[in-house]
């Protein structure tokens, strides 16, 4: 038995807390037991004596001792009920006093005399090793002077019922106690099984079988809740999986597309070493060929790292407040030459400053990436558009060109890593498929929204929303 187990902890304090129950219920109907064989002594003590204050009450003021202890003994019958009675007239005259009870549970010869006369009715134990009895004294006036009554009953019988019930809490407390243990235990065992059910089918879930799921117990607890939890874990986790392969085989794909034309045009080169001498020219061209690869991947291996850094947090180290539109600005104006070449017309004028909160150089980034991707899916003679504003202390970001558009089906798709809409254009322009996923996990990285509207022949519209300012307590100026 592990005694460090959750199971066996439980146990214990389980048949702890039933020990303390018992304990309490056994010492609460041992007292309360006494006091109610107590209070129904005191009751009949009560009914008795008032037997006796009634006969002296009713007595001649001129009447015997003699005839009082007759009244007595045929009215109360003392020795026959097991009862001590003891009448005295003041000042100190013994007028009766009751001989040796039936059951012999008490010497009357061993009840003390009363001291000071009480003023009011007392009742009192008896401790004598002889008489161990409850006494009630009650002073009374009568026509036939002032007495006082004593009347007790013997404790043994009350004492006696107590032991018993002792010796009853003490055979049967045990025996709960070590029932209580075990049940609990097994109790323990059995509420866990669904727990050890759990446990037996995570050990069997491997990276090789993501899609297994946990049993669900339909007990509407916290290990109902837990096993949803942990499948709908298990979902995010087989999701997460699949994509991190989907992104080693598009990556690996991606590179190995460069290196071929990199090895081909090498092997060519090195084929005419020895047979035909290569002019300057094809030479020249071998070597622009290479470059040119090399290019892309220096591009592929640049987004790669970049969304690596961002996957790590990069993004959320150093924020500052950045003017959105000062930087959409600049960063247009850098790009208009690019736009230019290829007959575009760029229109970033007029933005109105706001103030965001984040990454300036990622930023940056987004908005290159944004207009590049504009510029290279836009004709000669199109439109691209940049705007910002800020709404309700949210920032927002527009990129919109009047280019080829997106197909409603590649929408949902476009921010995917290595996505191409046109992968033979895509490729054309030389593009790796990253930009957009690039940009997508900035935005995450800066808890902004980002949505694109686009039909093909009318262009697309990328539009970033940026948390509300009065989040990060960022003063707005107008």
């Amino acid at each position: 038995m592990n005694h460090r187990s959750l199971a066996f902890r439980l146990a214990v304090w389980y048949a702890l807390l039933l020990s303390a129950t018992f304990a309490l219920v056994g010492t609460g109907m041992y007292f309360g037991l006494e006091h109610y064989l107590l209070a129904n002594l005191r009751d009949a003590l009560q009914r008795r004596s008032a037997q006796v204050e009634q006969l002296l009450q009713q007595a001649p003021a001129d009447i015997s001792n003699a005839a009082i202890a007759e009244a007595i003994n045929t009215r109360v019958a003392p020795e026959f009920n097991n009862r001590f009675v003891r009448v005295t007239r003041a000042p100190n005259t013994l007028v009766y006093s009751a001989g040796m009870p039936a059951d012999h549970s008490f010497d009357p010869a061993a009840v003390p005399p009363t001291g000071p006369w009480p003023t009011r009715p007392l009742v009192r134990p008896i401790t004598s090793p002889r008489a161990h009895l409850l006494l009630r004294e009650i002073p009374i006036q009568t026509a036939s002077g002032r007495y006082l009554i004593e009347l007790g009953n013997a404790l043994e019988p009350i004492e006696s019922v107590q032991e018993r019930l002792l010796s009853l809490l003490a055979l049967l407390l045990p025996i709960l106690v070590i029932c209580a243990a075990g049940g609990g235990y097994w109790l323990v065992h059995w509420a866990l099984r669904p727990v050890e059910r759990l446990a037996q089918t995570a050990e069997q879930i491997s990276m090789q079988n993501l899609d297994e799921r946990l049993p669900v117990v339909p007990t509407g607890d916290a290990l109902q809740r837990l096993s949803i939890s942990l499948n709908h874990m298990l979902a995010r986790l087989r999701d997460s999986v699949q994509t991190s392969r989907r992104f080693l085989a598009d990556a690996s794909h991606e590179l190995r597309t460069p290196l071929t034309v990199i090895k081909g045009e090498l092997q060519e080169v090195m084929g005419h070493a020895g047979q035909v001498e290569l002019s300057a020219a094809q030479v020249r061209e071998r070597i622009g060929s290479v470059l040119e690869e090399v290019d892309r991947l220096e591009h592929l291996v640049a987004g790669l790292l970049v969304l690596s850094r961002l996957d790590a947090g990069e993004a959320q180290r150093e924020w500052v407040d950045v003017n959105l539109g000062e930087l959409a600005a600049s960063t247009a104006e850098q790009m208009r030459l690019l736009a230019e070449d290829r007959g575009i017309q760029l229109d970033a004028t007029m933005l109105p400053p706001v103030t965001v909160r984040g990454d300036r150089g990622r930023l940056k980034q987004v908005i290159v990436n944004l207009l590049d991707n504009a510029i290279k899916f836009t004709p000669r003679g199109g439109i691209v558009s940049v705007r910002t504003e800020q709404h309700n202390h949210r920032g927002m970001l527009e990129v919109c060109d009047s280019g080829v558009g997106i197909p409603a089906a590649a929408l949902p798709y476009v921010f995917n890593r290595f996505y191409r809409v046109d992968e033979a254009r895509s490729r054309e322009d030389g593009g790796a498929g990253l930009g957009l996923s690039i940009v997508h996990a900035i935005c995450a990285a800066h808890d902004a929204q980002i949505d694109v509207d686009s039909a093909p022949g009318s262009g697309s519209c990328f539009r970033l929303r940026f948390p509300s300012t009065a989040q990060h307590g960022i003063s707005v100026h107008q």
